[in-house]
């Protein structure tokens, strides 16, 4: 497992990656990044890596050289920290009570989670199927909306991001999972702006009316298409950029209006990360669908889920989502004790206010730096945007590389998203104390750039 991937946009051979990977004179280390090397699929955002982890434990992750770094990236899976007590103890005794189901055998803990989940879901969200990862999570919502709508197009955002699978890179707006060595990809998935675009973001626009321009531009499309099944979207991009207030409401009355059904990614914002159970409560929405996923085993095992209104049960005659561990009760264990921590230990309040002790740290310590064009996020989910200057706000992605390897320098491993934007997210469970130490480094570093 990697300890730092190729964060978005960068150059494999950029100056600033040569530089840190030079110090990686650790022979174990250098073994086994070459043997990662030679036995697995080069791809981007993957393989190869630069360096290796050996141990992973709360917050820390710890490389085979021992050097220890606070992790506020964790693929968005360390919700409740790594290595949580009470979900390994479920786990292992779970493995010492039911290892496995196979399908069309039901068992208590699958239809505990799915009588959890309807639970904390808002609204009439009560009907639920799992699936082993989040990509397929949205490929099975996809098809509930073409069953219950009869129709096949889909409207999703540029640059959104809902996962690897044909169907979820057809949706998805990222050119990295848009690749030309794909061919064509899935008719009739039409792509929109998404909020914060070019022109909102560099100033060219005032961000209220280019909010309502986006909004309306959804509504206008549903309405020329005529067609379209769903809109799939995330809530709040996780890279992150938080949405205008009114947004979703617009959409979602878009949707209503022109009956096409609102699917919300949650997969990397949801189950408390930030600061509501569901990133879209921000908004005082409830969609059609909502897909969960990452966070959901805990940091150990896979398993994502979608949840739907009950009148989206329509689609018994076909198989949508016929996984062979769709009622694993072992990952089904992890998920609903990790639900179960997230509750009991008050995380999504902590969340809430962390995340917003952290925005301030951060404007009080870097908000008039020249090279820092914005501060933003929702809970424990939150990035700071580096650009040549504040006029311009033009992004600077070589100032983004000196701050990220400064910063694992200095102990602390994060995710450059959008090739300039350092984006953090800690786990739920991390103290005050932690999260100040990696506020002040990566403050301490920016400082450096004047």
């Amino acid at each position: 497992m990697a300890l730092i991937q190729h964060t978005e946009g960068e150059d494999n051979t950029s100056p600033a990656r040569a530089e840190w990977s030079a110090k990686e004179a650790h022979r174990p280390t250098r073994d086994l990044l070459q043997r990662d090397s030679d036995a697995f699929i080069h791809q981007a955002l993957s393989s190869p890596c630069v360096a290796t982890i050996a141990k992973a434990e709360g917050i820390w992750i710890e490389d085979t050289a021992g050097r220890r770094y606070m992790d506020f990236h964790g693929n968005s899976v360390h919700h409740i920290g790594y290595g949580h007590p009470r979900l390994v103890a479920a786990i292992k005794d779970q493995l010492d009570t039911l290892p496995f189901a196979p399908r069309r055998f039901t068992n208590d803990v699958s239809v505990e989670l799915a009588e959890k989940l309807a639970q904390i879901a808002p609204g009439d969200l009560n009907k639920v199927l799992f699936t082993t990862g989040g990509s397929d999570a949205n490929e099975v919502a996809l098809k509930i909306a073409r069953a219950a709508t009869g129709r096949f197009k889909t409207l999703s955002f540029w640059d959104a991001f809902h996962g690897a699978g044909f169907g979820a890179a057809s949706v998805g707006g990222e050119a990295t999972f848009r690749s030309h060595i794909a061919g064509p990809l899935l008719p009739g998935t039409e792509h929109v702006a998404p909020f914060n675009c070019y022109r909102c973001a560099y100033g060219h626009a005032s961000p209220d009316n280019c909010a309502l321009a986006c909004a309306n531009m959804v509504d206008y499309v549903l309405a020329k298409e005529g067609d379209v099944a769903a809109v799939i979207a995330e809530p709040m991009r996780a890279v992150p950029v938080v949405p205008p207030p009114g947004f979703w409401k617009a959409v979602r009355a878009a949707c209503s209006r022109h009956g096409a059904l609102l699917i919300m990614d949650e997969i990397p914002t949801g189950l408390g990360k930030t600061g509501e159970m569901f990133a879209f409560e921000h908004d005082d929405i409830v969609p059609d669908i909502v897909t969960v996923g990452k966070s959901l085993g805990g940091g150990i095992l896979p398993i994502a889920a979608v949840i739907a209104r009950a009148a989206l049960d329509v689609v018994g005659d076909f198989a949508i989502g016929h996984y062979t561990h769709e009622k694993n009760p072992v990952t089904a264990r992890a998920a609903l004790t990790t639900l179960q921590i997230i509750e009991d230990e008050d995380l999504i309040a902590r969340a809430k206010s962390l995340g917003a002790h952290a925005l301030d740290v951060l404007q009080d310590r870097i908000g008039t730096h020249p090279n820092v064009g914005d501060i933003r996020g929702r809970g424990l989910m939150f990035g700071v945007e580096l650009v040549q200057n504040h006029e311009t706000r033009a992004p600077a992605p070589d100032l983004a590389e000196r701050v990220y390897y400064a910063c694992l320098d200095a102990g602390l491993s994060f995710k450059i998203s959008a090739t300039n934007v350092l984006t953090l997210s800690p786990p739920l469970t991390i103290s005050r104390s932690d999260l100040d130490r990696a506020l002040g480094i990566v403050a301490d570093t920016i400082d450096t750039l004047n």
